[in-house]
């Protein structure tokens, strides 16, 4: 394929990355939009999580499953972008299905259509995630895909934004209700069956490999992939649980005390931290680019996304019209210290996506504790910086992960996307903990997630055949 075609190909597959990642962080939305509608309890409300990464457990188990014991793996016959198309109208279909869903104004019912849309974005990873690492030079194969995660992280910035906006004020009076949420995801419905119909027409090429799979689990036999999986599991389900709680987080009294509804515009700067990362990342990953011209990129790009955050957060919608109030600097400077921060982790990282693990996730460690014990502004951009040191996290496990696994890639992929499953169960334990402790201490569990990733970066990743 020419560099044109694969250039083509990498913006087609950004939108996609965008539109999950946008998707994705409605979640924290109904996390505690269901709580005031249906009165639920915390451990009742991580069950929106369950539903979402659940799926992508069994889906990918169930992919994996057949391409183990027929030896055809799926998406290497009908081509990535074929999947890709298939993805997207799933997606749509469990958008939809949040209709009827209002309308029997059931609880168990939105799960139900969460499920089938997280289904969709399921296998939408299952094709995404290898694709941008195979469609240029291998070497640059993290850049790349830290890249379209940087787009991703775009859709999980702008969606707390817009979904607040049309949940909480346009499609309601400042109380949500299950009619709002329900046109909500319908509008975003449409956006997705209108994806499908673009990725149809601009005919991403396929990537077909008609390469016969050994039956059984000789995948696993390839030890960085078996570590890489746990290394998904933690990674996910502590990045999750952060983004899940962070809402209930800063509406304690020892934090910040916001209401509910201020307090969902800044979930923006967690995952805005995680754009900002991703996309510094895909600078400083890359092989190509001399140091000097890095980090004139990669402060660019900090300032310039930063602003655009700061902006769009000032963004509000009262009484039918929107508004602009602007923050004081004096009121962010912290989150200012760890971008600065984050620039200086790069240098320590260059362009070792291992060693990059270790340093970014050291200091997300840090930054937890900061915000486990201490109180107001220093504890809530504590969690809210965390965001910028799980940036690279996804992008640098699943390279690492299914590095030299040449036909087995696509196997390997549903296996990684199986362990996003993380993203359900330690959200879960959290809620135990916020139950019986407090919020505070409950971000013990993203600790535990981090120092496991830690150990990837240090060992796990090292590529050696696991006998037998």
């Amino acid at each position: 394929m020419n560099k044109k075609a694969n250039i083509s190909a990498l913006i087609s597959l950004i939108s996609l990355f965008f539109i999950w990642g946008f998707i994705t962080v409605m979640n924290d939305i109904l996390v505690n939009s269901f709580k005031s509608i249906f009165e639920l309890t915390a451990t009742q409300r991580s069950l929106v999580q369950m539903a979402f990464f659940g799926a992508f457990f069994i889906v990918s188990l169930l992919y994996f499953l057949v391409s183990s014991i027929t030896g055809k793996d799926p998406i290497n016959k009908i081509g990535y972008a074929k999947g890709m198309i298939v993805s997207l109208i799933i997606t749509a279909l469990g958008c939809f299905g949040f209709y009827p869903a209002a309308e029997l104004n059931s609880y168990a019912a939105f799960l139900s259509a969460l499920f089938v849309l997280a289904t969709g974005v399921t296998l939408l990873q299952i094709c995404s995630n290898p694709y941008a690492a195979i469609i240029g030079k291998p070497e640059n194969a993290s850049s790349r895909l830290n890249l379209a995660q940087g787009f991703n992280s775009l859709g999980t910035t702008i969606g707390p934004i817009v979904g607040t906006i049309l949940i909480y004020k346009v499609f309601s009076n400042g109380v949500q209700t299950v009619e709002s949420i329900s046109l909500t995801y319908l509008i975003y419905g449409f956006i997705f069956l209108a994806l499908a119909v673009v990725v149809w027409l601009v005919k991403m090429p396929a990537f077909t490999n008609n390469e016969k799979i050994e039956k059984g689990l000789a995948v696993l036999k390839n030890r960085h992939l078996l570590f890489g999986i746990f290394a998904i599991f933690f990674y996910v389900g502590s990045e999750v649980s952060v983004g899940t709680w962070i809402v209930e987080f800063l509406k304690s009294d020892n934090v910040m005390g916001f209401a509910e509804s201020h307090a969902s515009y800044f979930l923006s700067y967690f995952w805005g931290g995680l754009m900002i990362g991703r996309l510094m990342a895909s600078v400083a990953l890359n092989k190509e680019i001399n140091p000097v011209k890095k980090y004139f990129l990669m402060f660019v790009i900090s300032v310039s996304v930063f602003a655009f955050i700061y902006v769009a957060t000032s963004i509000k919608f009262i009484d039918g019209h929107f508004t602009f109030n602007m923050m004081n600097f004096s009121e962010i400077y912290y989150y200012l210290i760890y971008i600065a921060l984050s620039i200086v982790a790069f240098a320590l990282s260059g362009s070792n996506a291992a060693r990059a693990l270790v340093v970014f996730s050291s200091i997300n460690i840090v930054l937890i504790f900061t915000a486990i014990f201490s109180s107001g502004s220093l504890a809530m951009w504590s969690i809210l910086g965390a965001g910028l040191f799980f940036s690279i996290g996804w992008s640098n496990i699943f390279t690492l992960a299914i590095k030299d696994l040449g036909k087995y890639t696509s196997q390997a992929s549903s296996l990684l996307v199986m362990a996003i499953v993380g993203g359900a169960i330690l959200p879960w334990i959290q809620s135990q903990i916020i139950e019986a402790k407090n919020i505070q201490i409950s971000f013990i569990i993203p600790i535990i997630g981090l120092s496991y990733i830690i150990f990837y970066g240090l060992y796990g990743h090292k590529i050696k055949k696991v006998h037998g």
